[in-house]
Protein backbone atom coordinates (compact mmCIF):
# COMPACT_ATOMS: atom_id res chain seq x y z
CA UNK A 1 0.00 0.00 0.00
CA UNK A 2 2.98 2.30 0.67
CA UNK A 3 4.26 2.22 -2.93
CA UNK A 4 0.74 2.68 -4.25
CA UNK A 5 0.27 5.61 -1.89
CA UNK A 6 3.51 7.17 -3.13
CA UNK A 7 2.33 6.86 -6.73
CA UNK A 8 -0.94 8.53 -5.82
CA UNK A 9 0.95 11.33 -4.06
CA UNK A 10 3.13 11.83 -7.14
CA UNK A 11 0.05 12.04 -9.36
CA UNK A 12 -1.54 14.58 -7.03
CA UNK A 13 1.67 16.66 -6.93
CA UNK A 14 2.05 16.59 -10.71
CA UNK A 15 -1.56 17.63 -11.23
CA UNK A 16 -1.37 20.40 -8.63
CA UNK A 17 1.83 21.65 -10.25
CA UNK A 18 0.24 21.58 -13.70
CA UNK A 19 -2.82 23.42 -12.38
CA UNK A 20 -0.62 26.02 -10.71
CA UNK A 21 1.39 26.54 -13.90
CA UNK A 22 -1.79 26.84 -15.92
CA UNK A 23 -3.19 29.37 -13.44
CA UNK A 24 -0.01 31.45 -13.51
CA UNK A 25 0.10 31.55 -17.32
CA UNK A 26 -3.64 32.26 -17.59
CA UNK A 27 -3.61 35.04 -14.98
CA UNK A 28 -0.48 36.57 -16.50
CA UNK A 29 -1.98 36.58 -19.99
CA UNK A 30 -5.27 37.97 -18.67
CA UNK A 31 -3.48 40.72 -16.72
CA UNK A 32 -1.38 41.68 -19.74
CA UNK A 33 -4.51 41.91 -21.91
CA UNK A 34 -6.40 43.93 -19.29
CA UNK A 35 -3.57 46.34 -18.54
CA UNK A 36 -2.63 46.67 -22.21
CA UNK A 37 -6.20 47.67 -23.03
CA UNK A 38 -6.11 50.18 -20.18
CA UNK A 39 -2.75 51.41 -21.48
CA UNK A 40 -4.15 51.88 -24.98
CA UNK A 41 -7.14 53.75 -23.60
CA UNK A 42 -4.86 56.00 -21.56
CA UNK A 43 -2.65 56.78 -24.57
CA UNK A 44 -5.66 57.70 -26.70
CA UNK A 45 -7.04 59.84 -23.89
CA UNK A 46 -3.71 61.68 -23.53
CA UNK A 47 -3.53 62.32 -27.29
CA UNK A 48 -7.06 63.75 -27.25
CA UNK A 49 -6.19 66.01 -24.36
CA UNK A 50 -2.99 67.24 -26.07
CA UNK A 51 -4.83 67.95 -29.31
CA UNK A 52 -7.57 69.92 -27.60
CA UNK A 53 -5.06 71.92 -25.54
CA UNK A 54 -3.15 72.78 -28.70
CA UNK A 55 -6.38 73.77 -30.42
CA UNK A 56 -7.38 76.03 -27.51
CA UNK A 57 -4.11 77.97 -27.82
CA UNK A 58 -5.41 79.23 -31.19
CA UNK A 59 -1.87 79.14 -32.52
CA UNK A 60 -3.00 77.14 -35.52
CA UNK A 61 -5.73 79.66 -36.29
CA UNK A 62 -3.22 82.53 -36.19
CA UNK A 63 -0.75 80.65 -38.34
CA UNK A 64 -3.52 79.72 -40.77
CA UNK A 65 -4.54 83.39 -41.05
CA UNK A 66 -0.91 84.41 -41.61
CA UNK A 67 -0.23 81.59 -44.02
CA UNK A 68 -2.11 82.93 -46.98
CA UNK A 69 -0.96 81.31 -50.17
CA UNK A 70 2.62 80.52 -49.07
CA UNK A 71 3.05 77.29 -46.92
CA UNK A 72 6.78 77.99 -46.69
CA UNK A 73 6.07 80.71 -44.17
CA UNK A 74 5.57 77.90 -41.56
CA UNK A 75 9.22 76.95 -41.63
CA UNK A 76 10.18 79.77 -39.35
CA UNK A 77 6.86 80.14 -37.61
CA UNK A 78 6.15 79.72 -33.93
CA UNK A 79 4.85 76.14 -34.60
CA UNK A 80 8.39 74.88 -34.84
CA UNK A 81 8.98 76.11 -31.31
CA UNK A 82 6.15 74.07 -29.76
CA UNK A 83 7.31 71.62 -27.05
CA UNK A 84 5.29 68.44 -27.42
CA UNK A 85 7.67 65.89 -25.87
CA UNK A 86 7.28 62.43 -27.40
CA UNK A 87 4.11 63.42 -29.19
CA UNK A 88 4.44 63.98 -32.92
CA UNK A 89 2.46 66.89 -34.26
CA UNK A 90 1.15 67.07 -37.84
CA UNK A 91 -1.04 69.82 -39.34
CA UNK A 92 -2.91 68.91 -42.52
CA UNK A 93 -4.77 71.17 -44.93
CA UNK A 94 -8.28 70.40 -46.22
CA UNK A 95 -6.86 68.88 -49.39
CA UNK A 96 -4.53 66.53 -47.45
CA UNK A 97 -1.37 68.57 -47.87
CA UNK A 98 0.88 68.47 -44.84
CA UNK A 99 1.32 72.04 -43.62
CA UNK A 100 3.55 71.22 -40.68
CA UNK A 101 5.20 68.21 -39.02
CA UNK A 102 7.49 68.61 -36.02
CA UNK A 103 9.25 65.29 -36.75
CA UNK A 104 9.92 65.73 -40.45
CA UNK A 105 9.81 68.50 -43.01
CA UNK A 106 6.32 69.07 -44.31
CA UNK A 107 7.53 69.32 -47.90
CA UNK A 108 8.89 65.79 -47.86
CA UNK A 109 5.62 64.17 -46.67
CA UNK A 110 3.03 62.68 -48.98
CA UNK A 111 -0.59 63.77 -49.07
CA UNK A 112 -2.42 62.53 -45.95
CA UNK A 113 -5.95 62.59 -47.27
CA UNK A 114 -5.98 58.78 -47.58
CA UNK A 115 -5.17 58.22 -43.90
CA UNK A 116 -8.20 56.70 -42.06
CA UNK A 117 -7.95 59.01 -39.04
CA UNK A 118 -7.82 62.08 -41.37
CA UNK A 119 -10.83 60.89 -43.39
CA UNK A 120 -12.78 60.26 -40.19
CA UNK A 121 -11.86 63.70 -38.79
CA UNK A 122 -12.92 65.39 -42.04
CA UNK A 123 -16.38 63.79 -41.83
CA UNK A 124 -16.95 63.26 -38.10
CA UNK A 125 -14.87 66.05 -36.57
CA UNK A 126 -12.36 63.67 -34.99
CA UNK A 127 -10.80 60.33 -35.78
CA UNK A 128 -8.31 57.82 -34.44
CA UNK A 129 -6.42 54.74 -35.57
CA UNK A 130 -3.58 52.43 -34.59
CA UNK A 131 -0.94 51.15 -37.02
CA UNK A 132 1.50 48.37 -36.11
CA UNK A 133 5.07 47.85 -37.19
CA UNK A 134 5.95 44.12 -37.19
CA UNK A 135 9.63 44.94 -37.73
CA UNK A 136 9.99 47.27 -34.76
CA UNK A 137 7.36 45.59 -32.61
CA UNK A 138 5.75 48.98 -32.03
CA UNK A 139 2.25 50.41 -32.36
CA UNK A 140 1.67 54.01 -33.48
CA UNK A 141 -1.44 55.71 -32.06
CA UNK A 142 -3.02 58.53 -34.08
CA UNK A 143 -5.67 61.06 -33.08
CA UNK A 144 -6.93 63.69 -35.54
CA UNK A 145 -9.07 66.74 -34.66
CA UNK A 146 -10.73 68.99 -37.21
CA UNK A 147 -10.22 72.69 -36.50
CA UNK A 148 -12.72 75.49 -37.14
CA UNK A 149 -10.81 76.64 -40.20
CA UNK A 150 -11.21 73.22 -41.86
CA UNK A 151 -7.66 72.01 -41.32
CA UNK A 152 -6.86 68.90 -39.29
CA UNK A 153 -4.55 68.70 -36.32
CA UNK A 154 -3.11 65.19 -35.80
CA UNK A 155 -1.09 64.03 -32.81
CA UNK A 156 0.58 60.63 -32.53
CA UNK A 157 2.88 58.61 -30.32
CA UNK A 158 4.49 55.17 -30.29
CA UNK A 159 4.24 52.34 -27.74
CA UNK A 160 5.29 48.72 -27.56
CA UNK A 161 2.89 46.23 -29.17
CA UNK A 162 1.21 43.62 -26.96
CA UNK A 163 3.62 40.90 -28.12
CA UNK A 164 6.52 43.10 -27.08
CA UNK A 165 4.91 43.80 -23.73
CA UNK A 166 4.39 40.07 -23.23
CA UNK A 167 7.97 39.10 -24.08
CA UNK A 168 9.39 41.96 -22.01
CA UNK A 169 7.42 40.64 -19.02
CA UNK A 170 8.46 37.02 -19.53
CA UNK A 171 11.51 37.08 -17.22
CA UNK A 172 9.40 38.39 -14.35
CA UNK A 173 6.63 35.91 -15.15
CA UNK A 174 9.14 33.05 -15.27
CA UNK A 175 10.54 33.94 -11.86
CA UNK A 176 7.06 34.19 -10.37
CA UNK A 177 6.05 30.90 -12.00
CA UNK A 178 9.09 29.09 -10.58
CA UNK A 179 8.39 30.45 -7.10
CA UNK A 180 4.74 29.40 -7.30
CA UNK A 181 5.65 25.98 -8.70
CA UNK A 182 8.07 25.39 -5.86
CA UNK A 183 5.46 26.48 -3.34
CA UNK A 184 2.84 24.21 -4.97
CA UNK A 185 5.18 21.22 -4.83
CA UNK A 186 5.74 21.73 -1.10
CA UNK A 187 2.07 22.39 -0.34
CA UNK A 188 0.93 19.61 -2.71
CA UNK A 189 3.17 17.09 -0.99
CA UNK A 190 1.81 18.07 2.42
CA UNK A 191 -1.81 18.04 1.22
CA UNK A 192 -1.45 14.70 -0.59
CA UNK A 193 0.01 13.08 2.50
CA UNK A 194 -2.80 14.53 4.56
CA UNK A 195 -5.33 13.08 2.11
CA UNK A 196 -3.68 9.70 1.46
CA UNK A 197 -2.69 8.68 4.99
CA UNK A 198 -6.28 8.44 6.36
CA UNK A 199 -7.29 6.41 3.28
CA UNK A 200 -4.35 4.04 3.79
CA UNK A 201 -5.40 3.66 7.43
CA UNK A 202 -8.96 2.94 6.34
CA UNK A 203 -7.69 0.25 3.94
CA UNK A 204 -5.72 -1.40 6.75
CA UNK A 205 -8.78 -1.39 9.04
CA UNK A 206 -11.29 -2.44 6.36
CA UNK A 207 -11.92 -5.74 8.19
CA UNK A 208 -12.86 -3.97 11.40
CA UNK A 209 -16.61 -3.28 11.50
CA UNK A 210 -16.12 -0.39 13.94
CA UNK A 211 -13.69 1.53 11.71
CA UNK A 212 -15.06 4.77 10.31
CA UNK A 213 -14.08 6.34 6.95
CA UNK A 214 -11.89 9.44 7.34
CA UNK A 215 -14.18 11.44 5.04
CA UNK A 216 -17.95 11.46 4.94
CA UNK A 217 -17.86 11.25 1.13
CA UNK A 218 -16.07 7.88 1.41
CA UNK A 219 -18.76 6.23 3.55
CA UNK A 220 -20.68 4.66 0.60
CA UNK A 221 -17.39 3.54 -0.96
CA UNK A 222 -16.12 2.05 2.31
CA UNK A 223 -19.43 0.32 2.92
CA UNK A 224 -19.41 -1.19 -0.55
CA UNK A 225 -15.81 -2.38 -0.19
CA UNK A 226 -16.59 -3.85 3.23
CA UNK A 227 -19.68 -5.60 1.88
CA UNK A 228 -17.76 -6.98 -1.10
CA UNK A 229 -14.99 -8.14 1.22
CA UNK A 230 -17.48 -9.89 3.49
CA UNK A 231 -19.20 -11.47 0.50
CA UNK A 232 -15.85 -12.66 -0.81
CA UNK A 233 -14.98 -14.23 2.53
CA UNK A 234 -18.42 -15.81 2.68
CA UNK A 235 -18.00 -17.15 -0.86
CA UNK A 236 -14.62 -18.62 0.04
CA UNK A 237 -16.08 -20.24 3.15
CA UNK A 238 -19.03 -21.57 1.16
CA UNK A 239 -16.69 -23.01 -1.46
CA UNK A 240 -14.55 -24.63 1.23
CA UNK A 241 -17.64 -26.08 2.94
CA UNK A 242 -18.97 -27.27 -0.39
CA UNK A 243 -15.66 -28.99 -1.23
CA UNK A 244 -15.57 -30.64 2.19
CA UNK A 245 -19.21 -31.76 1.88
CA UNK A 246 -18.71 -33.15 -1.63
CA UNK A 247 -15.65 -35.07 -0.45
CA UNK A 248 -17.61 -36.46 2.48
CA UNK A 249 -20.61 -37.43 0.34
CA UNK A 250 -18.42 -39.14 -2.25
CA UNK A 251 -16.47 -40.96 0.41
CA UNK A 252 -19.45 -43.00 1.65
CA UNK A 253 -20.43 -44.73 -1.63
CA UNK A 254 -16.78 -45.09 -2.67
CA UNK A 255 -15.96 -46.78 0.64
CA UNK A 256 -18.91 -49.14 0.21
CA UNK A 257 -17.94 -50.00 -3.38
CA UNK A 258 -14.32 -50.54 -2.36
CA UNK A 259 -15.34 -52.75 0.54
CA UNK A 260 -17.63 -54.98 -1.51
CA UNK A 261 -15.03 -55.21 -4.29
CA UNK A 262 -12.41 -56.29 -1.74
CA UNK A 263 -14.71 -59.11 -0.54
CA UNK A 264 -15.02 -60.43 -4.08
CA UNK A 265 -11.28 -59.97 -4.78
CA UNK A 266 -10.29 -61.97 -1.69
CA UNK A 267 -12.86 -64.69 -2.37
CA UNK A 268 -14.69 -63.97 0.87
CA UNK A 269 -18.12 -63.69 -0.79
CA UNK A 270 -20.03 -66.96 -1.09
CA UNK A 271 -22.17 -67.56 -4.19
CA UNK A 272 -25.39 -66.81 -2.29
CA UNK A 273 -24.23 -63.31 -1.26
CA UNK A 274 -22.66 -62.32 -4.59
CA UNK A 275 -26.00 -61.10 -5.94
CA UNK A 276 -26.53 -58.92 -2.86
CA UNK A 277 -23.00 -57.55 -3.14
CA UNK A 278 -23.53 -56.76 -6.82
CA UNK A 279 -26.78 -54.97 -5.96
CA UNK A 280 -25.02 -52.87 -3.30
CA UNK A 281 -22.18 -51.99 -5.67
CA UNK A 282 -24.73 -50.98 -8.30
CA UNK A 283 -26.76 -48.94 -5.78
CA UNK A 284 -23.69 -47.09 -4.48
CA UNK A 285 -22.44 -46.49 -8.02
CA UNK A 286 -25.83 -45.01 -8.90
CA UNK A 287 -25.71 -42.84 -5.79
CA UNK A 288 -22.18 -41.74 -6.71
CA UNK A 289 -23.34 -40.84 -10.19
CA UNK A 290 -26.32 -38.90 -8.80
CA UNK A 291 -24.10 -36.90 -6.44
CA UNK A 292 -21.74 -36.04 -9.29
CA UNK A 293 -24.62 -35.04 -11.61
CA UNK A 294 -26.26 -32.85 -8.94
CA UNK A 295 -22.93 -31.23 -8.09
CA UNK A 296 -22.22 -30.45 -11.74
CA UNK A 297 -25.75 -29.07 -12.24
CA UNK A 298 -25.49 -26.87 -9.13
CA UNK A 299 -22.11 -25.58 -10.28
CA UNK A 300 -23.57 -24.68 -13.67
CA UNK A 301 -26.47 -22.87 -12.02
CA UNK A 302 -24.01 -20.99 -9.80
CA UNK A 303 -22.01 -19.74 -12.76
CA UNK A 304 -24.90 -19.30 -15.21
CA UNK A 305 -23.45 -21.93 -17.55
CA UNK A 306 -26.70 -23.80 -18.23
CA UNK A 307 -28.13 -23.59 -21.74
CA UNK A 308 -31.36 -21.71 -21.21
CA UNK A 309 -34.26 -21.37 -23.61
CA UNK A 310 -36.83 -18.98 -22.22
CA UNK A 311 -40.33 -19.18 -23.59
CA UNK A 312 -43.97 -19.13 -22.52
CA UNK A 313 -45.34 -22.50 -21.44
CA UNK A 314 -48.15 -23.96 -19.36
CA UNK A 315 -46.91 -24.70 -15.83
CA UNK A 316 -49.84 -27.07 -15.14
CA UNK A 317 -49.07 -29.13 -18.24
CA UNK A 318 -45.39 -29.36 -17.26
CA UNK A 319 -46.25 -30.35 -13.67
CA UNK A 320 -48.65 -33.05 -14.91
CA UNK A 321 -45.94 -34.51 -17.14
CA UNK A 322 -43.45 -34.61 -14.24
CA UNK A 323 -45.99 -36.41 -12.03
CA UNK A 324 -46.62 -39.05 -14.70
CA UNK A 325 -42.88 -39.66 -14.98
CA UNK A 326 -42.55 -40.10 -11.21
CA UNK A 327 -45.61 -42.29 -10.69
CA UNK A 328 -43.55 -45.51 -10.72
CA UNK A 329 -41.10 -44.08 -8.17
CA UNK A 330 -44.03 -43.10 -5.91
CA UNK A 331 -45.66 -46.51 -6.19
CA UNK A 332 -42.40 -48.24 -5.21
CA UNK A 333 -42.45 -46.22 -1.99
CA UNK A 334 -46.19 -46.86 -1.51
CA UNK A 335 -46.96 -43.15 -2.00
CA UNK A 336 -50.05 -41.79 -3.77
CA UNK A 337 -48.96 -39.04 -6.21
CA UNK A 338 -51.62 -36.71 -7.65
CA UNK A 339 -51.60 -33.52 -9.72
CA UNK A 340 -54.44 -31.02 -10.03
CA UNK A 341 -55.03 -27.40 -10.93
CA UNK A 342 -55.66 -25.32 -14.03
CA UNK A 343 -53.59 -23.88 -16.89
CA UNK A 344 -51.15 -21.13 -15.86
CA UNK A 345 -48.70 -19.72 -18.41
CA UNK A 346 -45.28 -18.56 -17.19
CA UNK A 347 -42.10 -17.29 -18.86
CA UNK A 348 -38.93 -19.28 -18.34
CA UNK A 349 -36.86 -22.36 -19.16
CA UNK A 350 -39.21 -25.34 -19.17
CA UNK A 351 -36.41 -27.91 -18.70
CA UNK A 352 -35.17 -26.15 -15.55
CA UNK A 353 -38.74 -25.92 -14.22
CA UNK A 354 -39.16 -29.66 -14.84
CA UNK A 355 -36.00 -30.30 -12.83
CA UNK A 356 -37.30 -28.11 -10.02
CA UNK A 357 -40.67 -29.93 -9.89
CA UNK A 358 -39.02 -33.37 -10.00
CA UNK A 359 -36.68 -32.44 -7.13
CA UNK A 360 -39.60 -31.17 -5.03
CA UNK A 361 -41.70 -34.29 -5.70
CA UNK A 362 -38.80 -36.70 -5.12
CA UNK A 363 -38.01 -34.92 -1.86
CA UNK A 364 -41.63 -35.32 -0.71
CA UNK A 365 -41.59 -39.02 -1.65
CA UNK A 366 -38.24 -39.57 0.07
CA UNK A 367 -39.31 -37.99 3.38
CA UNK A 368 -42.75 -39.60 3.53
CA UNK A 369 -44.29 -42.59 5.24
CA UNK A 370 -45.57 -45.71 3.54
CA UNK A 371 -49.16 -45.13 2.49
CA UNK A 372 -48.73 -41.37 2.43
CA UNK A 373 -49.54 -38.92 -0.35
CA UNK A 374 -47.88 -36.20 -2.41
CA UNK A 375 -50.17 -33.63 -4.00
CA UNK A 376 -48.94 -31.30 -6.75
CA UNK A 377 -51.18 -28.38 -7.63
CA UNK A 378 -51.01 -25.38 -9.93
CA UNK A 379 -53.20 -22.31 -9.39
CA UNK A 380 -53.48 -18.59 -10.10
CA UNK A 381 -53.32 -16.07 -7.27
CA UNK A 382 -53.49 -12.31 -7.92
CA UNK A 383 -52.09 -12.76 -11.41
CA UNK A 384 -49.25 -15.03 -10.23
CA UNK A 385 -48.80 -18.68 -11.16
CA UNK A 386 -48.26 -20.76 -8.01
CA UNK A 387 -46.84 -24.30 -7.90
CA UNK A 388 -47.46 -26.20 -4.67
CA UNK A 389 -46.09 -29.59 -3.57
CA UNK A 390 -47.68 -30.93 -0.38
CA UNK A 391 -47.13 -34.18 1.51
CA UNK A 392 -48.17 -35.76 4.80
CA UNK A 393 -44.71 -37.02 5.60
CA UNK A 394 -42.26 -36.49 8.43
CA UNK A 395 -42.31 -32.67 8.44
CA UNK A 396 -39.45 -30.35 9.36
CA UNK A 397 -38.80 -28.94 12.84
CA UNK A 398 -39.17 -25.16 12.95
CA UNK A 399 -35.56 -24.57 14.02
CA UNK A 400 -34.30 -26.45 10.93
CA UNK A 401 -36.62 -24.97 8.31
CA UNK A 402 -34.29 -22.02 7.50
CA UNK A 403 -31.49 -24.43 6.50
CA UNK A 404 -33.25 -26.98 4.31
CA UNK A 405 -32.23 -25.12 1.12
CA UNK A 406 -28.54 -25.25 2.04
CA UNK A 407 -26.27 -27.59 0.12
CA UNK A 408 -25.90 -31.06 1.63
CA UNK A 409 -28.11 -30.17 4.58
CA UNK A 410 -30.35 -33.02 5.68
CA UNK A 411 -32.98 -33.04 8.36
CA UNK A 412 -32.62 -36.82 8.73
CA UNK A 413 -29.18 -37.78 7.43
CA UNK A 414 -29.54 -41.56 7.69
CA UNK A 415 -32.95 -41.66 6.03
CA UNK A 416 -31.77 -39.39 3.18
CA UNK A 417 -28.75 -41.53 2.37
CA UNK A 418 -30.74 -44.76 2.57
CA UNK A 419 -33.37 -43.33 0.19
CA UNK A 420 -30.74 -42.12 -2.29
CA UNK A 421 -30.85 -38.40 -1.50
CA UNK A 422 -27.80 -36.27 -2.20
CA UNK A 423 -28.68 -33.25 -0.05
CA UNK A 424 -28.55 -31.00 -3.12
CA UNK A 425 -32.13 -31.27 -4.38
CA UNK A 426 -33.60 -28.27 -2.52
CA UNK A 427 -30.43 -26.22 -3.18
CA UNK A 428 -31.03 -26.78 -6.91
CA UNK A 429 -34.70 -25.85 -6.45
CA UNK A 430 -33.68 -22.58 -4.78
CA UNK A 431 -31.26 -21.70 -7.60
CA UNK A 432 -33.82 -22.40 -10.33
CA UNK A 433 -36.41 -20.29 -8.49
CA UNK A 434 -33.92 -17.40 -8.22
CA UNK A 435 -33.13 -17.65 -11.93
CA UNK A 436 -36.87 -17.22 -12.66
CA UNK A 437 -37.32 -14.46 -10.02
CA UNK A 438 -39.76 -16.73 -8.17
CA UNK A 439 -40.43 -16.74 -4.41
CA UNK A 440 -40.35 -19.93 -2.32
CA UNK A 441 -42.55 -20.45 0.75
CA UNK A 442 -42.15 -23.34 3.21
CA UNK A 443 -44.86 -24.50 5.57
CA UNK A 444 -44.07 -27.59 7.61
CA UNK A 445 -45.11 -29.23 10.86
CA UNK A 446 -43.36 -32.31 12.27
CA UNK A 447 -45.60 -35.39 12.08
CA UNK A 448 -48.16 -33.62 9.86
CA UNK A 449 -46.33 -32.83 6.65
CA UNK A 450 -44.71 -30.21 4.47
CA UNK A 451 -45.87 -27.85 1.73
CA UNK A 452 -43.45 -25.95 -0.49
CA UNK A 453 -44.94 -23.29 -2.78
CA UNK A 454 -43.20 -21.47 -5.62
CA UNK A 455 -44.76 -18.17 -6.71
CA UNK A 456 -43.73 -17.04 -10.20
CA UNK A 457 -43.72 -13.42 -11.47
CA UNK A 458 -46.98 -12.06 -12.83
CA UNK A 459 -47.61 -12.57 -16.54
CA UNK A 460 -49.52 -10.16 -18.77
CA UNK A 461 -51.61 -13.00 -20.17
CA UNK A 462 -52.43 -16.63 -19.34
Amino acid sequence: MGQRGNRVEQKINIRLTFIALLVVVTITAANILVFYNLFRTQITSNLKMNARLLMETEVFQREYDALGEDPEKLSSSSLSKLKTGDVRLTWIAEDGTVLFDNDAGASGLANHLDRPEIQEAMTEGEGESIRSSQTLGMDTYYYALKLENGTVLRVSTQAHAIAGVFFRSMPIVAVIALLILGLCIVIGHALSRQIIQPIEKMAEDIDKPTSEPPYKELEPFAEKIRTQHENLLEAVKTRQDFTANVSHELKTPLTAISGYAELIENGLADPESEKHIAQQIRANADRLQQIINDTIQLSKLDHGETDRTNEEFDLYKTASECCRNLTVSAEKSDIILTCDGRPAVIWGDEELIKEMIENLVQNSIRYNNSGGYVRVSVRREDGHAVLSVRDNGLGIPKEKQSRVFERFYRVDKSRSRNSGGTGLGLAIVKHIAEIHNADIELDSTPGIGTEISVRFPEMSRD
